[in-house]
């Protein structure tokens, strides 16, 4: 039976339109409706959040390699998964009222103001980074064959894979606040960042030798942290925060 598509108005048969993608039967936009998007868009385990997640914490750089190769149907898109993910830890940064920022105190920057800053805007932040591990990571793995967006794509994924341990940690980072330990957190934390991204890029770049993944890695973080740090000095400067 010709059916009419309700979104082109493409004349096809079959439970999608060949043209448009727009499936055949359509819902009533109801309760049901919601519920049913949030399970199949969100938290459906063969197609959304966990899924992606799961790849991540399981076969990192394989999975990544595949999604950017065509292999995306399963897969959440990397860059909303980000969003998510840096938007549910900001909301509860904020409403815990968290300060990973306590050692700046005893210097002449407003830490109060940068952490509500930092609060408010985390998934701006997080995605704002994004490009600047992709420098690193492009000028150091060029000769790889994958450009700039492709690998701007991997170093997305490894955002996601960031935020999803301090979310996981969150609890302690709530136990820890206000006290002494939060620098030994934030440390913590950081060495876990790093361990992911090597094991991600020893998994992604699979056509060269570990050992000599690992070692470009660790040069394209040092990329990172001085154009990091160039970037951050140029921004306080810019505002009047040093």
């Amino acid at each position: 039976m010709e059916i009419i598509c309700k979104n082109c108005h493409q004349i096809f048969k079959g439970h999608y339109c060949n043209n448009c993608g727009q499936a055949a039967e359509t819902h009533k936009i109801n309760a049901h409706f919601l519920w049913h998007d949030i399970q199949h868009g969100l938290l459906h385990f063969d197609k959304g959040i966990l899924y992606s997640l799961k790849q991540l914490f399981t076969r990192p750089g394989h999975s990544i390699r595949e999604f950017i190769e065509g292999k995306r149907v399963h897969h959440f898109k990397p860059l909303s998964l980000v969003v998510v993910l840096a938007t549910l830890y900001g909301l509860l940064y904020h409403y815990f009222h968290i300060n990973t920022f306590e050692a700046a105190k005893t210097s002449n920057i407003d830490s109060d103001y940068i952490n509500e800053w930092f609060a408010t805007h985390f998934s701006w932040v997080t995605v704002g980074s994004i490009p600047i591990y992709t420098i690193g990571t492009y000028l150091v793995f060029r000769k790889q064959g994958y450009n700039f967006v492709e690998l701007f794509v991997l170093n997305t994924f490894k955002a996601a894979q960031r935020i999803s341990v301090q979310l996981v940690t969150m609890p302690v980072l709530i136990f820890l606040n206000h006290t002494s330990h939060i620098a030994q957190y934030n440390n913590v934390m950081y060495v876990i960042g790093i361990i992911l991204i090597f094991w991600t890029n020893m998994q992604f770049f699979n056509k060269m030798s570990k050992i000599k993944a690992f070692f470009l890695t660790l040069l394209s973080h040092l990329i990172f942290l001085i154009c990091f740090f160039l970037i951050t000095a140029i921004v306080l400067l810019f505002f009047g925060k040093l």
